[in-house]
């Protein structure tokens, strides 16, 4: 796989090339976001523009799979499942579907990632009873799809945290020299998120849209669960990677049903929402948020990865300085 290092910067040029003209086009049709109480935006913008570097992933999957020593049921997770999420996303760009029926479609996506990782005998021989590891993993799919939704409320944040989340993970990869083959796969969301954010960088010319959101949470969920029960990557890994990402979202979430009477009801009340009010700029938190993610969550997980017994603590290094920013600045801030 050598040669995959050339397709890199090929990869980030299609990329930009397909936001350039589709933003053109989403603005002609009128596939426009929505001005509404949870816009922190004062113009609208163009959304969905994730379906560009959803379908240059699946492209590009489908050119390098065949020198990938990894399971066709993998391939048809990321390259049909994944395809699917994203066309359900551009769907509700377009039409804004109801809660009921997301919810329904998300538990059929998250189905489908069960039923071809036990057709991988992923979860066979594990000492939690089956019916237990689904009904979690269904939970966890779903819950994954809908917080990397909420987390693309400012501008460049998903986009960024998916660039981020994707290099480091491949880092590890190589550290540790378990499944390399899977490397490729990190370093291609990188690559074609990478064209989607020299546009989605503050200030924003187009969103991706659930489009885009549902596509990583989708990605990022399905191989966060394959590589946990295959050993290749550790619980704790995925952790301290999106550690400002599981902090932000499980802290407003818990924060919100213990408070808030209709938590349930859509929402601007997570910390990075309310931090890029406060300052009056979405440059800054979403500067904020990648500072601390190169400065301080880098150096951690590469430690941990070279020093695995040590991944708790890693673990909590990350995560205790984003669970008390997350419950400063999130939804009791907001209610106040």
């Amino acid at each position: 796989m050598d040669w995959f290092k050339y397709l890199i910067i090929p990869i980030i040029a299609c990329s930009w090339v397909g936001v350039f003209l589709y933003k053109k086009y989403a603005i002609y049709i009128g596939i426009i976001a929505l001005q509404n109480h949870r816009t922190l935006h004062d113009s609208p913008i163009p959304r969905g523009g994730g379906i560009v570097f959803s379908i240059l992933f699946i492209l590009f999957l489908l050119l390098i799979w065949p020198y990938l020593e990894l399971s066709n049921n993998l391939f048809l997770i990321l390259g049909v499942g994944g395809g699917l999420a994203s066309l359900f996303g551009f769907i509700d760009d377009i039409l804004n579907i109801k809660a009921r029926i997301k919810l329904i479609i998300q538990l059929l996506l998250s189905g489908l990632v069960v039923y071809w990782l036990y057709l991988d005998s992923l979860f066979v021989g594990n000492w939690v009873p089956i019916y237990v590891i689904i009904i979690a993993c269904l939970f966890f799919m779903v819950w994954m799809m809908n917080a990397y939704n909420f987390m693309d409320g400012v501008d460049g944040m998903a986009s960024s945290e998916a660039i981020f989340s994707s290099l480091t993970l491949a880092l590890i990869l190589f550290f540790t020299n378990s499944s390399v083959e899977l490397a490729p796969i990190f370093i291609l969301i990188a690559a074609t998120v990478s064209g989607f954010i020299i546009f989605n960088w503050p200030p924003a010319t187009i969103f991706m849209g659930d489009a885009g959101s549902v596509f990583l949470g989708y990605i990022f969920g399905s191989l966060l669960i394959f590589t946990t029960f295959s050993g290749t990557l550790s619980v704790w890994n995925w952790l301290i990677v999106f550690g400002c990402f599981f902090a932000d979202t499980t802290v407003t979430q818990i924060v919100r049903v213990i408070f808030i009477k209709k938590w349930y009801l859509a929402h601007q009340s997570h910390a990075y929402q309310n931090f890029a009010r406060i300052t009056g700029s979405h440059l800054k938190a979403t500067r904020t948020v990648t500072l601390y993610n190169i400065i301080w969550i880098l150096p951690i997980a590469i430690w941990s990865a070279l020093q695995p017994e040590m991944e708790i603590i890693a673990a909590i290094l990350v995560i205790t300085p984003a669970l008390i920013v997350a419950y400063k600045y999130g939804p009791l801030l907001s209610s106040s």
